[in-house]
């Protein structure tokens, strides 16, 4: 699906006051557990895939089931209801609504997992205002774990108690080896496999090499949201959708981990070019650098965007 994200969404009035992110969080928690039951009622449920009646969209690769576009119906409403002033960027149903909130929403993020059994799936809410991501929450239904952050902090909410998310303690980075770190990423996909050919294979075989495990999970928002608890190392992201990363970046970012956003699109020189709208992303866990995929990152982002105006 085309990123048209940046051209359909317009900057709030400057003198609209700045929402309480804690607020936006709660609502955006509440709302995203509530729209999560009905998927982790349909997981793996008698008659998958037929039930969900599974389509494609982009290719064979890319899936829609009817949960997706009844989940983000209902997440769309109960987010506007609770806050009037705000509009909605979803990726099954498009930008919808007016106001100076904006929420954007993927409502089963993995959707591939989610058809398959494989219990690596999401709906992910971001709250945007004046292009700056706010509050974020990412809810794993079956799971049951809801990551969140606002201008605090980011927790991780389980069973019935909410954690703080932190980072190392200062002046104590982890001296791990790159050989020990494992790596989450769903570089190449299908279509950057399709793009760069034998460039791409070579760079996951290198990934293979370095790292003591690599990951392909196939969900942008729950690898990052690992990552902020410390249960993934390093993440790559190449070609995403605001509605993928906006989230768990805010998420990773902090619990103290980085995100280092790359190929932001061609934008009106002096407007501001906010990390969510950039395509590529490097995301490292608390403490944790990694200077390998610092290069890998940098070659594959390069790579796409040469082959992209070739």
């Amino acid at each position: 699906m085309p990123n048209n994200h940046a051209k359909n969404s317009p900057l709030p009035d400057q003198s609209e006051s700045r929402p309480d992110p804690r607020v936006l969080r709660l609502i955006a928690s509440a709302a995203a557990q509530r729209a999560g039951l009905p998927l982790a009622e349909a997981f793996r449920a008698r008659n998958p895939p037929a039930g969900m009646d599974v389509t494609t969209k982009s290719s064979s690769h890319d899936l829609l089931t009817r949960h997706d576009g009844a989940t983000e119906t209902a997440l769309a409403r109960e987010l506007t209801e609770a806050f009037p002033d705000s509009r909605v960027t979803g990726e099954e149903q498009g930008a919808r609504g007016t106001g100076a909130l904006e929420w954007i929403v993927d409502p089963i993020d993995g959707t591939s997992n989610f058809v398959h059994g494989f219990a690596m799936f999401s709906l992910s809410i971001a709250a945007v205002f004046a292009g700056e991501v706010i509050a974020g929450v990412v809810h794993d239904p079956v799971n049951g774990l809801t990551f969140s952050a606002d201008d605090d902090g980011a927790y991780l909410f389980s069973g019935d108690a909410e954690i703080r998310l932190e980072s190392p303690r200062a002046g104590e980075p982890s001296q791990r080896g790159e050989q020990t770190l494992n790596l989450m990423t769903s570089y190449p996909s299908a279509e950057v496999l399709a793009q760069e050919g034998r460039l791409a294979l070579d760079t996951f075989a290198e990934m293979v090499s370095i790292y003591s495990t690599v990951r392909r999970v196939v969900s942008g928002a729950l690898e990052l949201c690992h990552a902020a608890a410390g249960w993934a190392d390093v993440v790559i992201g190449v070609d995403t959708r605001p509605w993928d990363i906006a989230a768990g970046m805010l998420i990773l970012r902090r619990a103290g981990g980085t995100y280092l956003a790359l190929g932001h699109p061609d934008m009106t020189p002096g407007r501001l070019k906010p990390d969510h709208l950039a395509p590529d992303y490097l995301g490292l866990a608390p403490g944790v650098d990694s200077p390998a995929a610092r290069r890998l990152i940098g070659e594959a982002s390069a790579r796409r965007r040469r082959f992209s105006h070739s």
